[in-house]
């Protein structure tokens, strides 16, 4: 190596550090990133169209408004508000919710059906969110499936190849994250759904509900995505001595709504 191309290495290396290093949680958490937002949301958009050509998207604009304020409104105290955000409500029975990379949300009618009041929904909605901030999905992409085939991905290679692994890509994202990663979304979600106006409560009832449900035969991704994940009661402790160690404050926080209440009543 010549004497100027060492002496231009670390400039080079600082460089790509200080590009790559993105907030992906709060308290101005920092990660190494190397797929661009930009990429990011095209691989999104990519699964975006696979979730739409297999799945059946319900047909009600008021379920599919209201999705979308809360999810706004949570996004607005999250630590990313670099991208657009999309919410979608699936009509399924399939007791589910994912996030896909890029700022793309869904969540399935069947697991709505079995929430009691909007804290819970919320509760779903910010943990969704959650690992949308701290790039799981990228992460999980880039691990699985190799940086070269996710480049491509982003880039929007229409190729054979490139449609197959769009393919993968969303299996991915439906078959659940690691046990840190669950974690990291449980707690990133209870700041931002308690941040936003609503009442931790919310978070440890949806939990309660997944708990009973473990062990029916019903279709429960949600909760049954992979064996990695921690276990429901785990989680209900984690979040109870979340709430302790946050000192959140939870008079005046939002437990339920009218409008969820009546919303509710149209999906039964």
């Amino acid at each position: 190596m010549n004497r100027s191309l060492r002496s231009i290495l670390p400039i080079f290396i600082c460089a790509v550090i200080l590009l790559s290093c993105a907030t992906t949680g709060p308290g101005g958490k920092k990660s190494f990133i190397f797929i661009s937002n930009a990429q990011e949301v095209s691989i999104g958009r990519e699964l975006d169209q696979q979730v739409r050509s297999t799945e059946k998207i319900l047909d009600d604009l008021q379920w599919q408004a209201y999705i979308t304020e809360l999810g706004d409104r949570i996004v607005a105290v999250s630590d990313r508000k670099d991208i657009q955000y999309h919410f979608t409500v699936v009509e399924s029975d399939q007791i589910n919710a994912f996030a896909a990379p890029g700022g793309y949300v869904f969540v399935y009618t069947g697991l709505i059906k079995k929430m009691d009041n909007e804290s819970e929904l919320v509760s779903v909605m910010a943990h969704e969110i959650s690992h949308i901030v701290a790039r799981h999905g990228v992460k999980r992409l880039q691990s699985v499936l190799g940086l070269s085939l996710v480049l491509k991905l982003a880039l929007g290679d229409k190729s054979d190849q490139t449609q197959q692994v769009a393919g993968a890509a969303l299996g991915i994202m439906m078959s659940g994250y690691s046990r840190s990663n669950e974690h990291e979304a449980d707690e990133f979600g209870l700041i931002y759904m308690t941040q936003a106006g609503w009442h931790p409560d919310g978070m440890i009832g949806m939990f309660e509900k997944l708990h009973a449900m473990e062990g029916d035969h019903q279709a429960s991704m949600f909760e049954m995505l992979a064996s990695s994940h921690p276990q429901t009661s785990d989680r209900i402790e984690s979040t109870h001595q979340r709430v302790i160690n946050l000192r959140i404050k939870t008079a005046g926080l939002s437990k339920d709504s009218n409008r969820f209440q009546q919303l509710l009543g149209r999906l039964r």
